[in-house]
């Protein structure tokens, strides 16, 4: 399954980025990659959307960042969860659950 990619629905995008943070603070490289390795390669997040979504969750104040010094010695962005984006996760998380049992009842029954 490792060939078939799949686009994310609007919003996916700021749910995924969200739970990575959930673990600790990351750069945005980190965030890509780890999406990538835990969904066994069928999500990949394309560098000219994540970070968008970065500034974007940063100017909602769910996510702060600050300048460090990545695996590599190259200086980065890492960007951690704020409190309101735990309460932010919490939501979206629940949200996704309910709509994607939804859909997959309905899918199953017809």
């Amino acid at each position: 399954m490792g060939e078939e990619r799949i686009g994310l629905p609007q919003g996916t995008l700021d749910l995924l980025i969200l739970r990575t943070l959930s673990l600790g603070p990351q750069h945005g490289w980190a965030i890509s990659e780890r999406v990538q390795q835990v969904s066994s390669d069928v999500l990949q997040i394309q560098q000219g959307s994540l970070y968008p979504a970065l500034h974007r969750l940063e100017r909602r104040g769910w996510i702060k960042a600050k300048w460090g010094t990545s695996d590599n010695n190259r200086r980065a962005r890492y960007y951690e969860l704020t409190a309101a984006g735990r309460k932010q996760l919490a939501a979206e998380t629940d949200s996704w659950l309910k709509l994607t049992a939804a859909v997959t009842q309905i899918l199953e029954s017809v």
